[in-house]
């Protein structure tokens, strides 16, 4: 691959009032999708906040593509229930990295914050870091087409020997 920059970690963290889809409550998990790459959490049961953990790598290559979570309900016996999606622009993400790489910046300095608008998911302020020599981002994305919920996540930047520079 000879576009492929680097991996980008993702812990999925966990949901925070998320929407009940069954009886009481909700049987939720997430899809990860950037291009033609999708990866999923475990499903967690009759939790409307969950807690994942779950940690899933995508590869990043240029054109960089934004990624898409979206949050189901499980259901056994029909189609799964959506609870709202999000989408994450990683750019400023890559570009912290890129910052990183070059100027070797010192442990637990702010390189980028991003903060929320109408253009993004972002319902809080999030900053990018470096932390123990990696570029890592706590980010808390509001879901969409959906009554309520938010899901946290924490993004981590891994180099990949002989990877196009970033």
């Amino acid at each position: 691959m000879e576009n492929q920059l680097g991996l980008l970690r993702i812990r999925i963290l966990r949901g925070i009032n998320l929407a009940i889809r069954d009886f009481r409550s909700s049987d939720p998990y997430v899809v990860v999708r950037m291009g033609r790459q999708k990866l999923r959490t475990r499903v967690v049961k009759k939790n409307v906040n969950p807690e994942w953990n779950d940690d899933l790598t995508l590869c990043i290559a240029e054109p960089i593509l934004p990624i898409k979570l979206i949050v189901y309900d499980k259901d056994t016996f029909s189609r799964d229930d959506k609870m709202g999606d999000a989408e994450l622009d990683i750019v400023p993400f890559i570009n912290a990295a890129r910052t990183k790489r070059v100027k070797n910046i010192p442990n637990g300095t702010i390189i980028a914050k991003i903060i929320p608008n109408r253009q993004n998911c972002y319902s809080e302020e999030s900053c990018i870091a470096s932390e123990n020599g990696k570029v890592v981002q706590n980010v808390f994305l509001r879901l969409r087409n959906v009554e309520c919920g938010e899901i946290e996540l924490r993004l981590q930047w891994i180099d990949i020997p002989g990877s196009k520079c970033l």
